[in-house]
């Protein structure tokens, strides 16, 4: 083929380079607008595992890489005039200059030609005069064939909220240093690594509102390293700060990280009478922000991948292979964005982690991208591992989903959640045999807390003709008979009650779910007269006397609830049903006090919320579940979930569970592993209020996690309960742990689980 790269970073290279190597009958051409040799910026940071990767990717190179790479397996974290020291993580360092050194001299060596001081503006013509079978576009974050063909690429960039700056120093650090330090506006970070033997980068970060309190916008380039230098002098042991960045003037040093997604990668444009694919790679068809050192890392990936596809496919045209690597590309890209935009958040709200002690911030800090958990951090050094969990129980190392907890007088035994999962088995809104079987497996089997599926105050406000409900002695006595044997169980139980709202009168989750009964459907009330869906009815918009009635109602359940003997209670306050079509602004159209602004929004929810808090026993917890995104255009964001949260903890919330979604078919959740939590770390750590995480966690180590972190102090788990009643119980097992009590009549199946467990491991 003949191979055209426009853009001579790593990407193009290493892409050049491994082509090469695959078939040197390419002719492959790479163009850089840069001289020779020359780069900006200090050093990048790579995994051991990247390193590995590109040591079986290229042999040679990789070996020319590792030689000149620093390794260190530290991090430490300064923070509040005291710091912590990790091992275990494997990182190697190299300048950026030093590899796109080894890079050009391994491609001049394999008859690549390089040209450089070749600023392209017209790629086609270009791709036209070296007759290109393939072009990759590898041409920079500001790159201009994405611009060209943004209408195929279709980029979405967002400018994220922190200034930094790259500098470099002769304070040479010998681990991966994290340094924060608080003035009178707000929090600057460092991060700060060696690459060479006499030089490290040193990133100084800030909130964009803090940058310009302190006037950096209006400083010139000497100005702000000098302010730098005289903010992170304790580290620095009197060496200056550097910026090679001579041809950038006043502030423009520090600049805004963007995240760059491109819907696609592959243009295909007719140039010389065929048509020829335009290929984007690097920072070019995707960013990761520097904070997990992923930028240079994807881009050699994407040329290692492309590259690898290629041989994988020696006799398919040209749209299979790119087909088949977007595809493949694609998804790994994605999960390292997923995990760039946690890391990312995480340093932009520091001011969030501030009020933490410096071993629960460091924790916070090491598992901010959600793909480092705790078990993980056990393999990376256990002994300072063993040291937290000892730190976080106050006495003996504890996994942390087995800790106590206390609310209000009611203390948890540990922080499992049997989470309320309909299961369409009432009769006439009461709970039966199947249910005492269900709830009560699942008080025997480990969890600190096992609540009931969502129930109705209601028969009109039931979701289905089969979920229970709580408005008659009947209902309340059924519901009895389950309380006592949890309380036999010495597990504590809790009710969420409900109203389904818009989404009531529908089929049992294993029919058709959320659609509208074949026949025996009731009226339907909501907050306004949306429907949930093309065949649900529409609901008549609650008049001030529904509101009177649905509250009076709920408070009816409420000391039903107590009457019956619940520990805990919830409002359903999310998922699309009665409460959360007031909250969500895509479903409440109202133009009276109930509609318009967030507070308005709110108000009708808190005034239940208040009316059942007054009832409710005030030495027992109550919670609120909500929707903290709508993932839907023109929905609540997480920004409207912290002012949700704040009026329920106002009122006397003290947990809020927090879930997202479902409010609108119009919904597109971005799944992945604790795809939730993030909303729940926002909410605790911002408002200041426990809050339970939900949504795909699966696993002791999720759980452990979250809870070690401070991201939440309940850890919710639903599916893999219905899988295992004893899914604690198990969990702790795996993990080895015996801070866990089980059934006395059970125990020997217990003993032998252990040592079967034990001779696995």
């Amino acid at each position: 083929m003949n191979i055209l790269c426009i853009g001579g970073g790593p990407a193009g290279l290493y892409f050049a380079l491994l082509m090469k190597t695959q078939n040197p009958q390419h002719h492959i051409t790479v163009v850089e607008r840069n001289r020779p040799y020359d780069t900006f910026g200090w050093g990048v940071v790579f995994s051991d595992k990247t390193l590995e990767n590109l040591q079986q990717a290229d042999a040679p190179t990789g070996q020319l890489i590792a030689d000149a790479f620093n390794h260190w397996d530290d991090i430490e974290v300064f923070f509040k005039g005291r710091s912590v020291r990790s091992t275990g993580h494997g990182f190697c360092g190299i300048g950026r200059k030093r590899l796109l050194n080894i890079l050009q001299a391994r491609c001049e060596e394999l008859d690549v030609k390089l040209l450089f001081e070749q600023d392209v503006s017209d790629d086609q013509a270009l791709a036209l005069q070296y007759q290109a079978d393939l072009v990759i576009a590898c041409d920079g974050l500001n790159s201009r064939v994405r611009t060209r063909y943004a209408q195929t690429y279709q980029p979405d960039i967002d400018t994220r909220l922190c200034r930094f700056v790259w500098l470099g120093t002769r304070k040479t650090f010998d681990a991966f240093t994290f340094a924060f330090e608080q003035t009178e506006h707000g929090w600057f970070q460092a991060h700060a690594y060696k690459y060479d033997g006499e030089t490290s980068t040193f990133i100084v970060e800030t909130p964009e509102h803090v940058w310009r309190a302190h006037g950096l916008d209006d400083m010139d380039q000497a100005e702000g390293i000098a302010f730098c230098e005289k903010l992170f002098a304790k580290y620095l042991d009197g060496n200056p700060l550097m910026s090679n960045a001579s041809h950038l003037r006043g502030s423009a040093i520090w600049i805004q990280f963007p995240r760059v997604i491109c819907n696609t990668w592959v243009h295909w444009e007719v140039i010389g009478g065929r048509q020829t694919p335009i290929v984007l790679m690097g920072d070019a068809a995707h960013t990761a922000h520097f904070s997990i050192g992923s930028g240079t890392k994807l881009a050699l990936e994407d040329a290692i991948d492309l590259a690898q596809t290629f041989a994988q496919h020696p006799n398919d045209d040209m749209a299979t292979v790119l087909k088949a690597y977007e595809a493949r590309r694609s998804v790994e890209v994605l999960k390292i964005q997923n995990a760039a935009r946690n890391s990312t958040s995480w340093f932009e709200h520091v001011d969030r982690y501030t009020h933490m002690e410096v071993e629960q911030f460091t924790y916070s800090l090491l598992t901010r991208s959600q793909r480092i958990s705790h078990e993980n951090l056990r393999l990376r050094d256990p002994v300072w591992l063993e040291g937290y969990e000892a730190w976080l129980s106050g006495r003996k190392p504890v996994a942390p989903m087995l800790l106590p907890l206390k609310v209000r007088e009611l203390t948890l035994k540990n922080r499992i959640v049997v989470s309320p999962m309909a299961t369409y088995h009432a009769t006439d809104g009461v709970v039966g045999d199947f249910h005492l079987v269900h709830l009560g497996a699942r008080a025997m089997g480990g969890a600190g807390l096992v609540m009931v599926e969502m129930t109705s105050p209601t028969p009109e406000g039931r979701i289905t003709p089969a979920c229970p409900g709580l408005w008659n002695d009947t209902q309340q006595q059924a519901f009895v008979r389950i309380v006592d044997f949890a309380h036999q169980q010495k597990v504590h139980i809790g009710l969420q009650l409900g109203h389904s709202g818009a989404k009531g009168s529908t089929q049992v989750g294993w029919e058709a779910i959320d659609e509208p009964l074949p026949q025996g459907n009731w009226p339907l009330m909501a907050a306004s007269a949306v429907p949930y869906g093309p065949q649900n009815a529409t609901p008549r918009a609650m008049t001030r006397a529904d509101m009177d009635a649905t509250t009076a109602a709920f408070v009816a359940a409420t000391q039903r609830a107590d009457a019956a003997g619940f520990d805990w209670l919830e409002l359903h306050a999310a998922h699309g049903y009665l409460l959360s079509g007031f909250l969500c602004p895509l479903t409440n159209l109202r133009n009276d006090e109930y509609g318009g602004s967030i507070d308005n929004r709110c108000r009708y929810p808190l005034e239940v919320f208040a009316a059942m808090r007054a009832v409710w026993p005030a030495h027992k917890p109550m919670a609120v579940r909500i929707s903290a995104h709508d993932w839907a255009e023109g929905g609540n964001t997480d920004d409207d979930a912290v002012v949700m949260a704040r009026w329920f903890k106002q009122a006397g919330c003290d947990v809020i569970d927090v879930s997202s979604g479902q409010t609108t078919r119009q919904a597109k959740p971005v799944y992945g592993r604790m795809y939730q939590t993030p909303f729940a770390d926002r909410i605790r750590n911002e408002v200041g209020v426990m809050t339970m995480a939900v949504g795909a966690i699966s696993e002791a180590d999720h759980a452990n996690s979250i809870i070690a972190a401070g991201r939440a102090d309940l850890c919710a788990v639903a599916r893999p309960h219905l899988a295992d009643p004893a899914w604690t119980l198990h969990e702790a097992a795996k993990l080895g742990s015996r801070d866990v009590v089980w059934p006395r009549a059970y125990e020997s199946g217990r003993d032998q689980l252990y040592r079967s467990l034990h001779s696995a491991r």
